[in-house]
Protein backbone atom coordinates (compact mmCIF):
# COMPACT_ATOMS: atom_id res chain seq x y z
CA UNK A 1 0.00 0.00 0.00
CA UNK A 2 1.38 3.07 -1.07
CA UNK A 3 1.88 6.38 1.27
CA UNK A 4 -1.01 8.57 -0.21
CA UNK A 5 -3.38 5.09 0.12
CA UNK A 6 -1.96 4.90 3.48
CA UNK A 7 -2.39 8.93 4.33
CA UNK A 8 -5.96 8.66 2.88
CA UNK A 9 -7.09 5.74 5.58
CA UNK A 10 -5.53 7.83 7.89
CA UNK A 11 -7.48 10.77 7.15
CA UNK A 12 -10.67 9.02 7.02
CA UNK A 13 -10.02 6.61 9.95
CA UNK A 14 -12.95 7.48 12.32
CA UNK A 15 -15.08 7.30 9.99
CA UNK A 16 -14.03 4.07 8.45
CA UNK A 17 -14.36 2.50 11.81
CA UNK A 18 -18.21 3.97 12.72
CA UNK A 19 -19.22 2.48 9.37
CA UNK A 20 -17.00 -0.34 8.87
CA UNK A 21 -15.07 -1.50 12.35
CA UNK A 22 -17.16 -3.94 13.87
CA UNK A 23 -18.73 -7.55 13.06
CA UNK A 24 -22.03 -6.08 12.81
CA UNK A 25 -21.42 -3.93 9.72
CA UNK A 26 -20.36 -7.54 8.27
CA UNK A 27 -22.48 -9.38 5.59
CA UNK A 28 -23.72 -12.97 7.33
CA UNK A 29 -22.54 -14.86 3.84
CA UNK A 30 -19.20 -13.37 4.62
CA UNK A 31 -19.15 -13.69 8.10
CA UNK A 32 -20.10 -17.80 7.59
CA UNK A 33 -17.39 -18.06 4.54
CA UNK A 34 -14.15 -16.15 6.69
CA UNK A 35 -15.29 -18.19 9.51
CA UNK A 36 -15.18 -21.51 7.79
CA UNK A 37 -12.53 -21.01 5.89
CA UNK A 38 -10.22 -19.80 9.28
CA UNK A 39 -11.29 -23.15 11.47
CA UNK A 40 -10.24 -25.14 8.42
CA UNK A 41 -6.86 -23.54 8.52
CA UNK A 42 -5.42 -25.67 11.27
CA UNK A 43 -2.59 -23.47 12.25
CA UNK A 44 -1.42 -19.60 12.70
CA UNK A 45 -3.67 -16.78 10.82
CA UNK A 46 -2.17 -13.65 9.46
CA UNK A 47 -5.22 -11.08 8.70
CA UNK A 48 -3.23 -9.39 6.58
CA UNK A 49 -4.34 -6.09 6.34
CA UNK A 50 -6.87 -6.26 9.55
CA UNK A 51 -8.07 -2.49 9.09
CA UNK A 52 -9.72 -1.79 12.93
CA UNK A 53 -9.37 -5.48 13.85
CA UNK A 54 -12.87 -6.54 13.97
CA UNK A 55 -11.93 -9.71 11.74
CA UNK A 56 -8.47 -10.80 13.65
CA UNK A 57 -10.62 -10.48 17.23
CA UNK A 58 -13.54 -12.26 15.69
CA UNK A 59 -11.34 -15.14 14.41
CA UNK A 60 -9.31 -14.90 17.93
CA UNK A 61 -12.94 -15.22 19.99
CA UNK A 62 -12.83 -18.55 18.20
CA UNK A 63 -9.76 -19.68 19.93
CA UNK A 64 -7.65 -19.45 16.89
CA UNK A 65 -4.15 -18.37 16.63
CA UNK A 66 -4.31 -15.15 14.87
CA UNK A 67 -2.60 -11.68 14.24
CA UNK A 68 -3.64 -8.54 12.66
CA UNK A 69 -1.66 -6.09 10.77
CA UNK A 70 -2.02 -3.12 9.14
CA UNK A 71 0.01 0.04 8.16
CA UNK A 72 -2.55 2.53 8.85
CA UNK A 73 -1.26 3.18 12.79
CA UNK A 74 -4.84 4.62 13.34
CA UNK A 75 -6.20 1.62 12.97
CA UNK A 76 -3.57 -0.41 14.70
CA UNK A 77 -3.65 2.13 17.44
CA UNK A 78 -7.79 1.60 17.81
CA UNK A 79 -7.67 -2.62 17.31
CA UNK A 80 -5.06 -2.53 20.47
CA UNK A 81 -7.13 -1.12 22.74
CA UNK A 82 -10.46 -2.50 21.44
CA UNK A 83 -8.91 -6.16 21.87
CA UNK A 84 -6.36 -5.56 24.15
CA UNK A 85 -5.70 -9.33 24.26
CA UNK A 86 -5.26 -9.75 20.56
CA UNK A 87 -1.95 -9.34 18.79
CA UNK A 88 -2.12 -6.51 16.17
CA UNK A 89 1.42 -4.66 14.81
CA UNK A 90 1.52 -1.79 11.87
CA UNK A 91 3.28 -3.71 8.80
CA UNK A 92 2.57 -3.82 4.98
CA UNK A 93 1.15 -6.71 3.05
CA UNK A 94 3.71 -5.71 0.75
CA UNK A 95 6.40 -6.44 3.57
CA UNK A 96 5.65 -8.53 5.56
CA UNK A 97 7.60 -8.86 8.90
CA UNK A 98 7.48 -12.70 9.31
CA UNK A 99 9.53 -15.72 7.89
CA UNK A 100 9.25 -17.79 5.34
CA UNK A 101 6.37 -20.99 6.34
CA UNK A 102 5.03 -18.76 9.29
CA UNK A 103 1.59 -19.03 8.52
CA UNK A 104 -1.34 -22.01 7.79
CA UNK A 105 -3.30 -19.27 6.08
CA UNK A 106 -3.38 -15.86 5.27
CA UNK A 107 -7.25 -13.96 4.84
CA UNK A 108 -6.36 -10.99 2.80
CA UNK A 109 -10.27 -9.54 3.18
CA UNK A 110 -10.53 -6.26 0.59
CA UNK A 111 -6.74 -5.32 1.59
CA UNK A 112 -5.32 -6.24 -1.88
CA UNK A 113 -7.95 -3.95 -3.53
CA UNK A 114 -6.02 -0.77 -4.01
CA UNK A 115 -3.21 -2.66 -5.36
CA UNK A 116 -3.08 -2.04 -9.49
CA UNK A 117 -2.25 -5.18 -11.93
CA UNK A 118 1.02 -4.07 -11.93
CA UNK A 119 1.38 -3.90 -8.15
CA UNK A 120 -0.55 -7.24 -7.32
CA UNK A 121 1.60 -9.78 -8.17
CA UNK A 122 4.13 -8.59 -5.58
CA UNK A 123 1.65 -8.57 -2.79
CA UNK A 124 0.71 -11.96 -3.60
CA UNK A 125 4.38 -13.16 -4.25
CA UNK A 126 4.94 -11.70 -0.43
CA UNK A 127 1.89 -13.64 0.78
CA UNK A 128 3.24 -17.04 -0.73
CA UNK A 129 6.42 -15.96 1.19
CA UNK A 130 4.99 -16.84 4.52
CA UNK A 131 2.56 -19.44 4.04
CA UNK A 132 3.53 -22.83 4.78
CA UNK A 133 3.44 -25.35 1.89
CA UNK A 134 0.23 -26.05 1.04
CA UNK A 135 -1.27 -23.62 3.16
CA UNK A 136 -4.11 -21.33 2.65
CA UNK A 137 -5.70 -18.16 1.22
CA UNK A 138 -8.38 -16.41 1.10
CA UNK A 139 -9.25 -13.11 -0.73
CA UNK A 140 -11.98 -11.11 -0.33
CA UNK A 141 -12.24 -8.45 -3.19
CA UNK A 142 -15.40 -6.35 -5.90
CA UNK A 143 -15.83 -8.20 -8.63
CA UNK A 144 -15.63 -6.99 -12.31
CA UNK A 145 -16.55 -8.78 -15.82
CA UNK A 146 -14.66 -6.78 -18.34
CA UNK A 147 -11.54 -6.55 -17.45
CA UNK A 148 -9.56 -4.78 -14.03
CA UNK A 149 -11.36 -1.44 -13.94
CA UNK A 150 -10.16 1.20 -11.76
CA UNK A 151 -13.39 3.22 -9.37
CA UNK A 152 -13.96 5.53 -6.94
CA UNK A 153 -13.80 3.45 -3.82
CA UNK A 154 -15.19 5.95 -0.84
CA UNK A 155 -11.90 6.47 0.41
CA UNK A 156 -8.77 6.26 -2.48
CA UNK A 157 -9.09 4.54 -6.07
CA UNK A 158 -9.75 0.62 -5.80
CA UNK A 159 -9.97 -2.02 -9.00
CA UNK A 160 -12.34 -4.63 -9.87
CA UNK A 161 -11.18 -7.39 -11.31
CA UNK A 162 -12.49 -10.97 -13.03
CA UNK A 163 -12.59 -13.77 -10.84
CA UNK A 164 -10.77 -16.21 -13.81
CA UNK A 165 -7.74 -12.44 -14.01
CA UNK A 166 -7.35 -13.11 -10.56
CA UNK A 167 -7.03 -16.81 -10.17
CA UNK A 168 -4.28 -16.26 -12.65
CA UNK A 169 -2.68 -14.07 -10.95
CA UNK A 170 -2.84 -16.37 -7.76
CA UNK A 171 -1.60 -19.26 -9.95
CA UNK A 172 1.50 -17.26 -11.01
CA UNK A 173 2.39 -16.76 -7.74
CA UNK A 174 2.36 -20.18 -6.54
CA UNK A 175 -1.67 -20.88 -5.67
CA UNK A 176 -3.88 -23.07 -6.82
CA UNK A 177 -7.78 -21.87 -6.99
CA UNK A 178 -9.88 -23.79 -4.45
CA UNK A 179 -12.90 -22.51 -4.78
CA UNK A 180 -15.06 -18.70 -5.64
CA UNK A 181 -17.89 -17.07 -4.70
CA UNK A 182 -19.42 -14.35 -5.55
CA UNK A 183 -22.26 -11.99 -4.36
CA UNK A 184 -24.00 -8.74 -4.67
CA UNK A 185 -23.97 -6.30 -2.51
CA UNK A 186 -27.35 -4.29 -0.98
CA UNK A 187 -28.55 -1.44 -2.30
CA UNK A 188 -27.97 1.36 -2.36
CA UNK A 189 -24.67 0.06 -3.08
CA UNK A 190 -25.26 -3.15 -4.95
CA UNK A 191 -21.86 -3.88 -5.81
CA UNK A 192 -20.94 -7.37 -7.01
CA UNK A 193 -18.12 -9.17 -5.01
CA UNK A 194 -15.59 -11.97 -4.81
CA UNK A 195 -13.91 -14.15 -2.76
CA UNK A 196 -11.06 -16.87 -3.90
CA UNK A 197 -9.45 -19.80 -1.90
CA UNK A 198 -6.69 -21.16 -2.73
CA UNK A 199 -4.47 -23.30 -1.53
CA UNK A 200 -0.38 -22.57 -1.90
CA UNK A 201 1.60 -25.91 -3.87
CA UNK A 202 3.95 -27.97 -2.75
Amino acid sequence: MTPDIVGSYSTRAAEYIGHLGSMEAVHPSDRELVTSWATSAGGPLLDAGCGPGHWTAHLAGRGLDVRGIDPVSTFIDHARQTWPGVPFSAASIDSLPDPADSYAGVLAWYSLIHHSPAELRAALTEIARVVRPGGRLLVGFFLGSDGVEPFDHEVVTAYRWPATRLADELHDAGFEVVETHTRVGAAPRPRPHGAVAARLAG
